[in-house]
């Protein structure tokens, strides 16, 4: 097939550090042309695909520190609907905004949701473009709202980006992504003291954080027991979550998929996670993790993790959580509407588990 992948701006794909959604833009994308796929990447510069790059911004809008992200984002449109007819699918990751664009087009798009949905004032929005074909990236995800859900296809990770490390050889817990409240970091610290183990802590801090930092963890990190490293790169993570004997993933949010988990479960290493948003549909409980609904649970699962079997958990990533899987599903996915669309019923939405099943613990 013909296929455009439409990515934010903000980061390159793949992101330097920092940047979830362009990873999986890059996961899918090269894992599409290793299938044989003709794609054309719409990106910033400074991005690395096997794809055609289209950039529609010299530099990731992070890293130029525009005053204004919106030209480049109508630019990065236009740049698509030059080339409409060059695609037999277009698929957006870049939330709404092309949103009006799709009305009268004639080719088949989809857009990819990857982020929370439960705000009250993309109601109307989503009401208004009701007939938009949308993928979700979990089943919790989609539940505050009504609109077009066309499948549920969960991320994936190339099967070689980490090896299995069968032995926590450092022995601690670790916490990775961002430091935010409803990341949980302050949880996360009290886990590892009540257990008596060490924890390392690898997340950067956004200027959006900065206050909560300087607040509420900063104080927190003179424990002996606490070890900050700050934000690291792809070529780090392997090392750091392999070593660890769990990942705390202790969110206070309504998390729509948790890249973090299936990184950790790819080195065979253990999740322990509050059950809110996807994780149970991610994590098997006493297979790949533990889902703990307090702090004592927690604590507990964290004396309980020698127990698991690390090459189990990483056989869990293996069965559903490839990039492989992924791109497979949305190909399936792309094939479908593209017949829809030539019988009349384009836009007709179908429940994710009919095609798409989703592990629930």
């Amino acid at each position: 097939m013909r296929i455009a992948q439409i990515s934010p701006l903000m980061e390159s794909v793949p992101p330097t550090l920092y940047g979830g959604t362009e990873r999986i833009v890059s996961y899918l994308t090269e894992e599409l042309v290793r299938q044989g796929h003709e794609v054309t990447l719409f990106a910033s510069g400074g991005s690395r695909t096997a794809a055609e790059l289209v950039a529609s911004a010299p530099r990731p809008l992070r890293l130029s520190r525009v005053r204004d992200p919106a030209p480049y984002n109508v630019l990065q449109l236009e740049h698509v609907r030059q080339r409409l007819d060059e695609f037999d699918v277009l698929h957006f990751h870049t939330d709404y905004m092309h949103f009006p664009m799709l009305r009268d087009l004639a080719a088949v798009a989809v857009t990819t949701m990857h982020g929370r949905l439960d705000f009250p004032e993309l109601a109307p929005l989503f009401h208004e473009f009701h007939r938009t074909p949308l993928v979700s990236i979990s089943a919790h995800q989609r539940r505050p709202l009504r609109a077009n859900f066309v499948a549920t296809v969960p991320h994936g990770l190339p099967r070689d980006l980490y090896a299995l490390s069968r032995e926590a050889s450092g022995g601690y817990l670790a916490f990775l992504g961002r430091i935010s409240p409803e990341k949980g970091p302050t949880t996360a610290i009290e886990i590892a003291r009540r257990a008596g183990m060490k924890l390392k802590i690898a997340a950067k801090v956004d200027m959006a954080d900065q206050e909560y930092f300087k607040e509420m963890v900063r104080p927190l990190l003179n424990q002996s027991h606490v070890e900050f490293i700050g934000e690291i790169g792809e070529d780090q993570k392997g090392a750091f979550l392999g070593q660890a004997k769990a990942l705390l993933f202790p969110i206070d949010w309504p998390e729509p998929f948790g890249l973090v988990m299936i990184e950790a479960m790819a080195c065979g290493t253990p999740v322990i996670a509050h059950r809110r948003g996807s994780v149970p549909e991610i994590i098997e409980h006493g297979v790949s993790g533990f889902i703990v609904d307090s702090l004592e649970e927690a604590v507990a699962a964290a004396g309980a993790i020698d127990g698991l079997d690390r090459a189990a958990v990483r056989r869990c990533f293996e069965a559903r959580f490839t990039a492989e899987i992924m791109a497979r599903s949305y190909v399936r996915l792309y094939e479908r509407l593209a017949r829809l669309q030539t019988t009349g019923a384009r836009g007709a939405a179908a429940p994710a588990s009919q095609d798409f099943p989703l592990l629930r613990a």
